[in-house]
């Protein structure tokens, strides 16, 4: 599994991501939007807005958050085949 996760150090929904990811011991890159040069413009590319956090998975670009929802737990418990409690 190859993942990567485009984030930013003031997004709080990047940062509960992050600790999901901690959690389940799920390995991933990250690449800060705001330190990367042309990251941001790859998220843009990619998903038609700058919305992080962003994973991609295999290639595979995955929105693992809701506008006012926040992080997906359930859903992206579902996805990595993990408990989600």
């Amino acid at each position: 599994m190859d993942l990567t996760v485009y984030s930013a150090s003031w997004c709080r929904d990047c940062r509960e991501a992050k600790r999901f990811l901690a959690k389940h011991n799920i390995p991933f890159k990250e690449v800060d939007i705001e330190a990367t040069p042309g990251a941001a413009d790859e998220v843009l590319a990619n998903v038609g807005k700058k919305a992080i956090p962003q994973f991609v998975l295999d290639g595979k670009w995955i929105q693992p958050y809701r506008p006012g929802q926040g992080f997906l737990h359930a859903e992206m418990a579902t996805l990595f085949g993990v408990s989600d409690r």
